[in-house]
């Protein structure tokens, strides 16, 4: 019997998951992983935790040790090890191990590439090399941040990039008692998000004094300060650079593998490259992404690790049914959870895809319940078909359960109709009858058929400005505590008998808490004649959160009062 001999280039989801599934597929077949750093299995996702107190030492993020994989599964790992070159014709690899000037040639039946990506470092920056500039990739580094935090006595952290890594290691530093400012060069933090929902993140940052400063790049960094290009400077003793990652493609360039259009290693459906035998999977490839079918890449750990599991089933004779990505993710900031699926917004613009959406914000469970809190969800989908294109959740309770349902149905396809009937778990203590993901269907359909129109919380101070008659459909009470300036507070509980004061000859714009009412009110009014009458998604509970953060930083006059 020939043992097939199976050399992995890299280690962690992609590399770890690949060695792994060869061995429960093969038990004789003689596995190498060659990793380029000291740790060859760890939980990169939680790297910032070991910041803060959620994680003790970064050593605890470690999975897998080289002695446990040669122990469980009969895999040898080479750490500190590269592999310097490849030899496709020969079908082998140079390696060369750390603190060693020899080369060792080891032949391969089949290579698996799993380089992974890097973090982007501009060098238009200047002082982007100086040693108080840092990224946050494995374990290592996180050794060396928290050596230099110690040794040079930090007190201010600059985080350049509003992405997941730099949201959370904004989030485990200040906890860990440090000054921290975020810049980022777009209008938001998260460009997975909506510009509506990402402000609810700049609250939450804000809140709990972190510093954001947006649509700014940085021009240097010197040893105590920031230099931006509108002049302005950041006192910051360290600097982490966390503005995205590009894949590591050299040595399969120099394989010979084509690289795609978006600069990652170029595979099928297999995953095999463009040289026979030669085979990648992670950070470093290129994906399709199976709502627009273009070309992207995805630095997630999920897709990394399935892409392993198909990849090593290809080989040994199974059919792997590549289905493409989506893009699912969480994220935790303070209080929040921070969840999307699929495309936004701005990307379906930016496809031309023709959409519409709808935003609930129902609380999390039954109302009489203690402790309830609430849930922002927006639900992206084609129109006219309805299908559904995207979610985004924002809240203190477990967001993600929607969003992850609604995943669940962009993998079939499924369209706004699918979610009102969908019939999920219910308890007072966990939901509400009507799941969160049922009343956005429920509103989505409402949108997708025509029956009312609405727009956005980000149009309303546009629509202040301008001097839009605005109804506030809640009870005096709640209109005393706070409302928008110019609105009219015309209750649910008593526009029928205050008709009069509702203008036919214009526009009408509604609004309650969280939409319930004004949708009712919409719907009694279009019955009655009105055909001017315009509900506001989201209402007063986002556009209060949407409002604070500019409200705060810009000096600029808010449009509504609070108590």
């Amino acid at each position: 019997m020939k043992v097939k001999k199976v050399v992995i280039v890299g280690g962690v989801g992609g590399g770890a998951s690949a060695a792994a599934r060869v061995r429960r597929l093969d038990e004789f077949a003689q596995i190498t992983i060659f990793e380029k750093g000291p740790d060859v299995s760890f939980s990169n996702c939680a790297l910032p935790y070991t910041f803060s107190d959620v994680i003790d030492q970064p050593d605890d993020v470690i999975l897998k040790t080289p002695m446990q994989f040669e122990q469980q599964y009969n895999i040898d790992v080479q750490v500190n090890t590269t592999v310097v070159a490849i030899d496709a014709q020969a079908k082998t690899v140079m390696i060369k191990r750390q603190g060693q000037v020899a080369t060792t040639i080891v032949p391969y039946d089949t290579l698996i590439l799993s380089p992974g990506a890097r973090p982007i470092l501009p060098a238009v920056i200047a002082g982007i090399d100086r040693p108080n500039v840092k990224t946050v990739r494995n374990v290592q580094d996180v050794r060396t941040i928290q050596a230099y935090l110690t040794e040079q006595h930090v007190h201010d952290v600059t985080i350049v990039g509003g992405g997941f890594i730099g949201l959370e290691m904004a989030e485990n530093l200040q906890q860990a008692g440090y000054q921290i400012t975020i810049i980022e060069a777009a209008e938001h933090v998260l460009g997975t998000l909506d510009d509506e929902f990402a402000q609810l993140v700049h609250k939450e940052l804000y809140d709990h004094g972190v510093q954001v400063i947006l649509q700014e790049q940085v021009t240097a960094i010197g040893a105590t300060q920031v230099q931006l290009a509108s002049g302005r400077a950041v006192t910051s003793q360290l600097v982490i650079v966390a503005i995205g990652v590009t894949p590591v493609t050299e040595l399969a360039v120099q394989a010979g593998c084509a690289l795609g259009v978006t600069g990652g290693i170029k595979v099928d459906h297999r995953y095999q490259t463009s040289v026979a035998d030669i085979y990648a999977v992670g950070d470093a490839i290129e994906v399709t992404n199976r709502l627009t079918r273009q070309s992207t890449r995805l630095a997630l750990a999920f897709p990394a690790q399935m892409q392993a599991r198909h990849m090593v089933d290809h080989l040994y004779g199974r059919t792997p049914q590549y289905q493409g990505v989506i893009g699912s993710q969480v994220l935790h900031v303070f209080t929040l959870n921070v969840a999307s699926t699929g495309l936004n917004a701005t990307e379906c613009e930016h496809q031309q895809l023709d959409y519409r959406f709808a935003t609930v914000a129902p609380q999390n469970r039954v109302s009489v319940m203690p402790g309830t809190t609430a849930v922002f969800l927006k639900l992206i989908f084609s129109y006219p078909t309805g299908e559904i294109l995207g979610a985004q959740a924002i809240g203190q309770s477990d967001v993600d359960k929607p969003i992850d349902i609604i995943t669940s149905l962009i993998t079939m396809h499924g369209r706004v109709s699918d979610l009102t009937d969908v019939e999920l778990c219910y308890s007072p203590w966990v939901s509400t009858a009507k799941n969160v993901v049922n009343m956005v269907g429920l509103v989505a359909e409402n949108v997708l058929n025509d029956e009312f129109k609405q727009v956005a919380v980000t149009q309303v101070r546009q629509l202040v400005l301008a001097g839009a008659f605005i109804i506030d459909a809640r009870e005096p009470q709640e209109y005393a505590d706070g409302h928008i300036k110019s609105a009219h507070n015309i209750p649910l509980s008593q526009f029928r008998q205050r008709l009069v004061e509702i203008p036919t000859n214009q526009p009408v714009y509604i609004h309650c808490q969280t939409g319930q009412r004004s949708y009712n009110m919409v719907r009694a009014l279009l019955q009655r004649g009105y055909t001017n009458v315009v509900n506001i998604a989201g209402s007063y509970a986002e556009l209060v959160q949407y409002e604070y953060f500019n409200d705060q930083t810009t000096g600029r006059t808010s449009i509504l009062t609070r108590t």
